[in-house]
């Protein structure tokens, strides 16, 4: 694509691990120029986050999936100098992101009300734990424990398990996402009336947002969602919905009709159930399917469940998951060529615009490794008035 949605765009980035880090990815494969500005010596923290102790040329692996498509520009916000060169990379840039606790740009002299002075144009994203107010507001915006405290813990296993959070950080790439959103809407709104934003999101009312089917239904009923005993999918919905073991693998069963399941499968024990049992006979009927296709291999019932149009599919992990022509297709793997050289496999960008995939073959950045090309811009920069867009 020549010319993508956001090119001429730039965006300086103060956010480290995952959920900023994730919007200016996104940023920045949809056209922006994103610049992290990082610590001198240290730089984001996610360099040094270590997954199953998998480095690439002495960065976490993590830290080259997130940060792929971005530009580094070490910074020390103590010194003179290193807020000179922000305030003006500031005043010409069109968004910053961040996600430390409430106080702490405010601290370096970054905060909204000091950056609007600089550049009223500006978009200003701020992700937080917790929001900026409440007991909670310094407690770490960390997923696993975000997860916890939302309640989203509860809707995963079955109702004998433990609470059980996700296997992914889902809070971290929600919030992410919504940031993106919210920044982009205000682009939007800065093209029509010149006026900048600040946009606000944490990562607790990101996964208060998710779970809005369950707060919902709680709200409305007084009653918590219950797990079920077998085969847990989703509190709220009835059997079948859920995973369930076959003789060489696993299947996942949706919405579907319990007497036509009954027939598609052949059991006649699932057969003395009507539909409207589905949910106050739950447990009852998970637990007899679950016997039931514990007897055939996956093959077998998902041939008689398509036959049927049945909402069923294999449970695949990504060993066979990759070797499937259904992934293939779709093309989501993005090489990278690291700065060192070493090739790593990550996914692209799941936008198409105009039909055309998002790919960007740009690896993430050595430690101030556009320092010497960003301070000689910056050194041109002295005559551009602030809100530049």
């Amino acid at each position: 694509m020549n010319q993508l949605p956001l090119h001429g765009l730039t965006v300086l980035e103060f956010s480290q691990y995952l959920s900023g880090p994730s919007a200016g990815l996104r940023l920045a494969d949809l056209g922006a120029r994103v610049i992290k500005i990082e610590r001198p010596g240290t730089g984001d923290a996610c360099r040094h986050l270590s997954i199953k102790n998998l480095w690439v040329d002495g960065d976490s692996l993590l830290f080259h999936t997130i940060n792929r498509n971005k530009e580094s520009f070490t910074a020390d916000l103590k010194s003179a100098e290193g807020q000179k060169h922000i305030k003006k990379l500031i005043a010409t840039a069109d968004v910053l992101t961040h996600n430390f606790r409430p106080g702490v740009m405010e601290s370096a002299g970054l905060g909204y009300e000091a950056i609007q002075k600089l550049n009223p144009c500006l978009i200003y994203g701020a992700i937080s734990g917790y929001g900026k107010e409440g007991p909670w507001k310094d407690r770490p915006g960390q997923d696993l424990l975000l997860q916890s405290m939302s309640g989203l813990a509860y809707t995963t296993g079955n109702e004998q398990d433990n609470p059980m959070p996700f296997g992914l950080s889902i809070a971290d790439s929600l919030c992410g996402a919504q940031l993106v959103q919210g920044i982009l809407a205000a682009l939007v709104r800065r093209g029509k009336t010149g006026k900048g934003a600040l946009v606000e999101i944490s990562m607790m009312e990101t996964l208060l947002d998710f779970q809005f089917e369950f707060l919902t239904t709680y709200h409305s009923s007084g009653q918590l969602p219950r797990r079920s005993r077998n085969n847990n999918g989703n509190p709220l919905l009835s059997a079948p919905y859920g995973i369930y073991a076959t003789a060489d693998g696993h299947i996942a069963i949706a919405m579907v009709n319990i007497p036509q399941l009954a027939q598609a499968i052949e059991s006649q024990q699932l057969a003395t159930y009507t539909q409207e049992q589905a949910f106050s006979h739950r447990d009852e009927i998970k637990a007899i399917l679950a016997g039931h296709l514990a007897e055939n291999p996956t093959r077998h019932w998902l041939e008689r469940l398509h036959a049927e149009d049945m909402w069923a599919m294999e449970v695949l992990d990504w060993q066979t998951l990759t070797a499937h022509d259904g992934y293939k297709v779709l093309a989501m793997e993005q090489p990278v060529t690291t700065t060192k050289g070493k090739r790593i496999i990550t996914t692209r960008c799941p936008i198409r615009i105009d039909g055309e995939m998002l790919f960007s073959e740009k690896p993430a950045p050595t430690l101030g490794q556009d320092n010497i090309k960003i301070e000689l811009e910056l050194r041109g920069m002295d005559n551009i008035p602030s809100g530049n867009y």
